[in-house]
């Protein structure tokens, strides 16, 4: 079974600075229908006018990932840890026993446009940790790349929940295939361009739930970026 959540049926929130399309209830957002699926709690599009950000703020007992499509985005954090994500990164942070950050536009002149993951974690209280990874484009141009895994190897991040992230680039044409293991599920995100889902089309900013499927093929439409989520 394959449902569609469509761009437009997100929660939507917009300030002088933000731009933010909520994928599942968040802030002032609440949908019932809607408050995550399965381990994945947030999916946050969110585009930052230049010098705009979001000030130190706490997080707890979340695995929290941050992938930016265009543009720059500064990170800091209670660990210390201070970095910039550009395109082609992938950030993961490990909120666990409490930790505090920011991420603020790294630009002055240009937005930036990226995506914010939140997924529970196996377990309360763990360690708060933090990862930083680049993903050249030949690794995922026309192939599934697992970018994000509780048994990542193979140079992916590590995430504390039963769960992968791949990710995918396709040009017109380009077809991947991904199989779902009995129970599992999964869910498809499009971030940019457009492309079909075992014949279903879905546009920048579409997402789809995917359960008691054996089998997902995804072939693009218009140069298309996308995540595929293989969740317990």
């Amino acid at each position: 079974m394959i449902t569609i959540r469509k761009a437009n049926e997100r929660g939507h929130t917009e300030i002088d600075w933000l731009n933010s399309w909520h994928s599942f209830s968040f802030g002032e957002y609440y949908d019932p229908q809607h408050m995550g699926f399965q381990s994945l709690r947030v999916i946050n599009d969110d585009r930052v006018a230049p010098g705009g950000g979001f000030g130190t703020h706490p997080h707890r007992d979340m695995e929290i990932i941050t992938m930016v499509l265009d543009g720059t985005l500064a990170h800091k954090d209670s660990l210390g840890t201070g970095s910039v994500i550009r395109p082609g990164d992938v950030q993961r942070m490990s909120a666990g026993a409490g930790i505090r950050h920011s991420e603020f536009n790294n630009s002055q002149t240009e937005p930036v446009h990226f995506l914010q993951i939140w997924i529970m974690p196996e377990r309360n209280g763990l360690q708060p940790s933090y990862e930083q990874k680049t993903f050249a484009p030949e690794e995922k141009r026309g192939k599934l790349k697992l970018v994000a895994g509780q048994k990542s190897g193979n140079g992916a991040l590590t995430i504390h929940q039963d769960a992968n992230l791949y990710l995918t680039s396709l040009a017109n044409g380009d077809t991947v295939t991904h199989s779902l293991k009995p129970g599992r599920h999964a869910w498809v995100h499009v971030a940019t361009g457009s492309a079909t889902l075992n014949g279903k089309t879905l546009q920048a900013g579409d997402s789809a739930a995917v359960s008691d499927e054996t089998t997902l093929t995804l072939t693009g439409v218009k140069p298309a970026e996308v995540l595929l989520f293989d969740l317990a």
